[in-house]
């Protein structure tokens, strides 16, 4: 495996051995410790000092099912701190099986152009202009660069969005029926690829590189035991593979925790119009598909096509979370102008999460009534216009209630919570807090743990132990996130030998014996890494906080607000103490 560290300004492309202390790294782990040592934390996020680079999982060049996720680093022009986000589809196993270890961009494109990389299935790599694909929506840009280099290349690419250095701007990437509809959309990192001057990556799906494992035969007997068990998992292999993601709709508006009209109220009125058993019926009803592999390596099946009255396609997939931030979040139950809207925001290239929260801080201001679907939709087209208030949409909820004058704006750190509000999950108050990423629901997923019908021990309106479990589950994904590993395939380590088998995988494939210690440590050396950026980056613990109203108002229909302590949110990351 090699790192391809790209000069833009000097257009010079070249091939690095991995040093000795990245080899152990992949995914979040590899982007987040080259960050904190290669990137000035004071760095402007759009200027040349910022890096972005794209790695695969540790584990992603692997026979291990589920282990196609991609990190993509950089400072972050939404936090102004450090930043992974996660994405799936089909370019980290492309690019494991080229032997490529980590893409670093460095430096700008001069004179304003715009540049593609192309890597070939030899290895061969060049800098392409892509002055004629510039201002291309991501779906047209991927077809026309398919069509120009070939079917058997993954894309990754950024849209309008992008190119106008929004701060919601995604990177889109090519699924398995090469659509750009994999987004790696928190953080605006297509605003920092679009102010470098990419437009696209095209890699070729056609590597050939083996795997780098000390023991093939004991790695091979543990993935087939971890993929049994992902298989026979109620979650893993069935509810998913049915509902898809929105599974998870029903159970969270059923404990009232369902953020609903830029979080005033705790579950949808609507609920039966968009739940899971909605979205699959309807699916059903037009011919779409229901269980769906959208990620190379998958074998849970967990997205879905969506299709118009028709039988047109109209978009894939459409998440439990895009679901929320274009459905309750803005009292829209409307799954056909969800749907549109997901469609659009991946076309554009901007977050879901943050856009629709940006329409609901919007609506809340009251610009645009709750519940109108097609306002929403008008505001999406203006981010790709350009128009003034489409910089403001597309810049995230902190620039429109800036805009507006307007206080309730469900951020931290610049970034939209996800669609658990922390008042009736506040084990969820603590990760959107204090994860060094700004409010990341996958940075420290507690659901499970406070939901009584995903198996939960503690008391979702209480703070009691909610600050011990975010900060066990921050640990865990930081390393679970640096193998490479879906977190739905994580239903593994629920088997009897589940975390062991992992662990074995890991040991198999170095060489080195690698144990459960080993794992929380990896996980505690990304987020040492991660938290030392942000405060070199000027963030503080008083950037540790959630918006004021989540602690003043009560949230219907528990009246409950956020009652975990600063003291307790100032504790999360104590271990930093431990090798001081």
């Amino acid at each position: 495996m090699n790192f391809l560290r790209i000069d833009l300004n000097k257009g010079v492309i070249k091939l690095e051995e991995v040093p000795s202390k990245y080899k152990s790294m992949g995914g979040r782990g590899l982007t987040s410790m080259m960050l904190k040592e290669e990137v000035p934390a004071t760095c402007n996020p759009l200027g040349p000092e910022n890096k972005l680079i794209f790695a695969p999982g540790y584990l992603s060049d692997t026979p291990l099912i589920n282990t196609s996720r991609l990190s993509v680093g950089a400072k972050s022009p939404l936090t102004g701190g450090i930043k992974e986000s996660n994405v799936g589809g089909t370019i980290a196993a492309d690019l494991a099986k080229l032997g490529i270890k980590a893409i670093i961009f460095e430096n700008q494109v001069p004179e304003n152009r715009s540049i593609l990389l192309k890597v070939d299935a030899d290895g061969t790599t060049q800098l392409i202009d892509a002055e004629k694909w510039r201002g291309f929506r991501t779906y047209k840009a991927s077809k026309e660069l398919k069509n120009e280099f070939g079917k058997e290349y993954s894309v990754s690419c950024i849209g309008p969005a992008g190119e106008y250095k929004l701060s919601s701007a995604s990177i889109q990437m090519t699924d398995q029926d090469e659509r750009p509809c994999r987004a790696a959309g928190r953080g605006g990192l297509g605003a920092v690829m679009g102010s470098k001057g990419i437009k696209a990556m095209v890699i070729s799906r056609k590597g050939k590189v083996r795997s780098e494992m000390f023991d093939p035969d004991g790695f091979k007997k543990a993935s087939k035991k971890f993929a049994k068990a992902v298989r026979e998992d109620f979650v893993s292999g069935e509810s998913l593979p049915q509902y898809g993601t929105a599974a998870t709709f029903e159970p969270i508006n059923a404990v009232g925790a369902y953020p609903t009209c830029n979080a005033r109220y705790g579950q949808f009125d609507k609920a039966d119009q968009v739940s899971g058993e909605a979205l699959f019926n309807l699916i059903k009803k037009r011919g779409g598909q229901t269980t769906h592999k959208g990620c190379a390596k998958c074998i849970i099946n967990c997205s879905n096509v969506f299709v118009d009255k028709q039988g047109e396609y109209v978009t894939s997939s459409l998440e439990y979370e895009t679901i929320w931030s274009m459905g309750g979040m803005i009292g829209n139950g409307d799954l056909d102008a969800i749907a549109k809207l997901d469609f659009l925001c991946d076309d554009i290239g901007v977050d879901t999460m943050n856009t629709g929260v940006a329409i609901g801080v919007a609506m809340d201001a009251g610009y645009k009534e709750f519940g109108d679907a097609e306002a929403a939709i008008e505001m999406v087209e203006e981010i790709a216009s350009g128009t003034e208030f489409g910089k403001i949409i597309g810049n995230g909820p902190d620039a429109v209630g800036k805009h507006f004058k307007h206080d309730r704006v469900p951020t931290v750190k610049g970034q939209s919570i996800a669609a658990y509000d922390p008042r009736a999950l506040q084990g969820m108050a603590v990760t959107y807090a204090t994860s060094p990423m700004g409010a990341d629901h996958t940075a420290g997923w507690v659901v499970d743990q406070n939901v009584e019908e995903f198996g939960g021990i503690v008391d979702p309106l209480s703070g009691e132990g909610q600050m011990e479990i975010s900060r066990d589950k921050q640990i865990h994904m930081a390393a679970i996130d640096d193998m490479g590993l879906c977190d739905f395939a994580q239903s593994g380590l629920a088997a009897e030998e589940g975390i062991d088998l992992l662990l074995q995988m890991i040991s198999s494939k170095s060489g080195q014996v690698f144990s459960s210690k080993d794992w929380s440590l990896k996980g505690k050396q990304i987020l040492k890494a991660e938290r030392k950026f942000n405060r070199e980056a000027g963030l503080t613990p008083e950037d540790d906080r959630l918006p004021e109203f989540f602690y003043k108002e009560p949230l219907p229909p528990h009246n409950k607000t956020v009652l975990v302590s600063d003291e307790d949110m100032d504790l999360v990351f104590e271990f930093e103490k431990e090798d001081q």
